[in-house]
């Protein structure tokens, strides 16, 4: 068995990325999202300093991101956390090892808490997020629609205990 590395995402490792994140869209329970977007697209939407991937020998077998929840200047310490693993890899310890590298990175850039926003029906994505020290703040009900159907998602969120106030 190979052992998990994680790495800077660079631009190259976006084909793999698109490919994981458009497998965790059919999949139904990961994101409102219907298409994985362009490079120049995602890249614009995500912080520079919070982009990782797994590689298991040598293969992108997952990734990790960070996104800013608002322009506002009183957020700037708050992102919301994306998670994605390769469905042959899934059950290997690959979002846990993705979760607590992004963690990580996270302080250095100033960043105080994490959110999560998952569907209710997602318990794995639920319980890694636990694992990782986040916890469950809420239930927003039938905050959107995924093909026709009304979804609810559970807000998770990690505090640090190094930025901002624990």
């Amino acid at each position: 068995m190979h052992s998990i590395t994680i790495q800077t995402m660079s631009a190259a490792d976006w084909p793999s990325v698109r490919a994981i994140y458009a497998e965790g869209i059919a999949g139904g329970s990961a994101t409102f999202e219907t298409q994985p977007p362009e490079w120049d697209a995602w890249n614009a939407s995500h912080l520079p300093g919070g982009r990782i991937v797994a590689r298991i020998g040598g293969e992108v077998a997952g990734w990790a991101a960070l996104s800013p929840v608002s322009s506002r200047c009183v957020y700037a310490g708050v992102a919301e956390v994306s998670v994605y693993v390769a469905g042959a890899h899934q059950g290997r310890g690959v979002g846990l090892a993705l979760l607590r590298a992004l963690i990580e990175a996270s302080e250095p850039m100033g960043l105080w808490t994490l959110q999560a926003g998952i569907f209710a029906e997602n318990l794995a994505s639920i319980r890694l997020h636990q694992k990782a020290g986040f916890r469950m703040v809420g239930r927003r009900e039938k905050i959107g629609c995924l093909n026709g159907v009304w979804r609810d998602t559970i807000l998770m969120e990690r505090r640090s205990p190094v930025v901002g106030l624990s």
